[in-house]
């Protein structure tokens, strides 16, 4: 069967998904060498680090052994590597993911502090977001495909309908930008922008926004949002990623203006 080139998104966990159907069917058998990396990434037009962390995750799984300077070589199957054979299949990632879940590295336990609940300052998370969001949509304007890219578009509708109807949590806006740091094709992207802004605004950005933001800001940022879907549709990265920082320059903007006295005693 012949390898099917790469497209779009999780692009290491397609390669690992093909190959392991490959040696199911005995395309290659145990004992058997895939092919180099570079043949491989060539057959799939795709980079050697998508390749190489393809090989791995197959090897964590048990399927292949990589031997560095010696090729990948096919494992015969054991009881731990059965459920790839037959049946439904949970993708290869998904299986090496199971396999070692993130945790919290017991050497650093004492030295680090992770509370995933605590908020973060408002000007903060801008700061965070003008640094990564940007690079988000250039990814997705290149990787997007056509599904991501209609997602994208809804969560764009749905931003326009929460203007509309006078959104105070305003879902739709958080969700096109989620969703574009999905379609980066880029996970560690998607986990940082999810995480921002997956959850409810807390309460100190609820009361900047309460206090600072401008009439037109759900408008402006509307019409901000437009241009960023238009540059990925367009897929032109370079737009996308200069409408993407002219967006959050906007926001930053906007919530850093002087406001009069009585406007804020009136709100």
């Amino acid at each position: 069967m012949p390898i099917q080139v790469i497209h779009n998104r999780r692009l290491y966990q397609q390669i690992a998904d093909q190959l392991r159907d490959m040696i199911d069917r005995g395309e290659y058998g145990p004992g058997d060498n895939l092919p180099p990396e570079r043949e491989l990434a060539k057959q799939f037009g795709v980079s050697r680090t998508s390749v190489r962390e393809a090989l791995i995750a197959l090897e964590v799984i048990g399927i292949v052994s990589v031997r560095v300077g010696n090729g990948v070589m096919v494992l015969p199957p054991t009881e731990d590597t059965s459920e790839r054979t037959g049946g439904s299949q949970a993708p290869a990632l998904q299986q090496a993911a199971h396999r070692s879940g993130w945790e919290i590295d017991p050497e650093l336990d004492q030295e680090i502090r992770l509370d995933l609940d605590d908020e973060i300052p408002p000007f903060k998370l801008l700061q965070a977001r003008r640094l990564v969001e940007p690079e988000t949509a250039a990814l997705a304007a290149l990787n997007a495909s056509d599904e991501q890219l209609r997602s994208i578009a809804e969560a764009y509708a749905r931003n326009v309908e929460d203007n509309r109807s006078g959104s105070h949590t305003h879902p739709g806006d958080r969700l096109f930008h989620i969703r574009i740091a999905e379609a980066s094709g880029n996970p560690a992207y998607l986990l940082l922008v999810s995480h921002l802004l997956g959850r409810k605004y807390g309460m100190m950005f609820q009361r900047l926004q309460t206090l600072y933001s401008s009439k037109d800001m759900p408008n402006r940022s509307e019409h901000e949002h437009q241009l960023i879907l238009e540059a990925l549709q367009a897929r032109d990265a370079v737009a996308a990623r200069r409408a993407m920082r002219a967006h959050m320059d906007s926001v930053v903007k906007i919530f850093s203006r002087s406001v009069p006295e009585q406007d804020i005693r009136a709100r």
